[in-house]
């Protein structure tokens, strides 16, 4: 944490020295900022269906604090939420005789069964920093037959509204974390790349699903044209 501190100090004043003293959203280069999937369903810190890893009480805080900081200092904010409909596909109890984690092929491609998950206005559905704070909230995962771990565009290759919002506020560049590493965090990343941004995730803001997994989704990342930072320093971003 005081490592982050630091860096975002340092990146803070360099970012204020550049700009002659100002610090507006789409004067620093068009960068803005995805916060993906933080909701009560994949934390430990409430008892989520779906907890990842390492999601508790302090990381959430971290990814408040953080993501309030980016905010102060004018950075657009945006949101991917999960908003599923009781009757998803990828919910094992929508299949008979499945378990939680199974695999099945849906429309072709591999599917992972998971516990029903960020049902559409259940409390586990709910973003876990103030809203207030967000340019804007992009859903997914609402067609019943597809999941859909990216925030720019669901598995049957639907868009969302991501990419529309993003290039009407003049955004180029992208800082992106969230969860979970392995999925939603690295296909958006992913996306966000092959759609023309600069993308660049935070892997200390990021908790993935498991080691292995998360370990191949940087890797896949890094080759795709995202840059993968340790923390948030905005020295590094500002350069990319």
């Amino acid at each position: 944490m005081k490592s982050l501190g630091m860096k975002w100090v340092i990146g803070t004043l360099f970012l204020t020295m550049l700009l002659g003293g100002t610090a507006m959203g789409k004067d620093v280069g068009g960068i803005g900022v995805i916060v993906v999937d933080v909701q009560g369903d994949f934390t430990h810190y409430k008892n989520g269906s779906l907890a990842v890893v390492g999601t508790d009480a302090a990381y959430v805080k971290m990814v408040d604090e953080t993501t309030k900081k980016l905010k102060a200092a004018n950075y657009p904010i945006y949101a991917t939420q999960d908003w599923h409909p009781a009757d998803h596909a990828s919910f094992f109890t929508n299949h008979q005789g499945k378990k939680p984690y199974d695999m099945i092929k849906l429309h072709g491609k591999d599917q992972v069964l998971w516990p029903p998950h960020c049902v559409q206005n259940t409390a586990g559905a709910e973003i876990l920093l103030d809203r207030a704070i967000f340019t804007a909230v992009v859903q997914k995962g609402t067609d019943t037959k597809y999941d859909s771990y990216s925030g720019f565009q669901d598995d049957g290759g639907k868009k969302t509204v991501m990419d529309e919002t993003l290039k009407k506020d003049g955004i180029t560049k992208l800082i992106v974390y969230g969860i979970a590493t392995d999925y939603c965090v690295h296909a958006t990343a992913v996306d966000g790349a092959a759609a023309g941004y600069k993308v660049i995730m935070i892997n200390s803001l990021s908790r993935g699903v498991a080691p292995d997994t998360s370990k191949k989704a940087i890797e896949d990342m890094e080759a795709k044209g995202v840059l993968v930072l340790e923390d948030l320093d905005m020295e590094k971003v500002l350069a990319f």
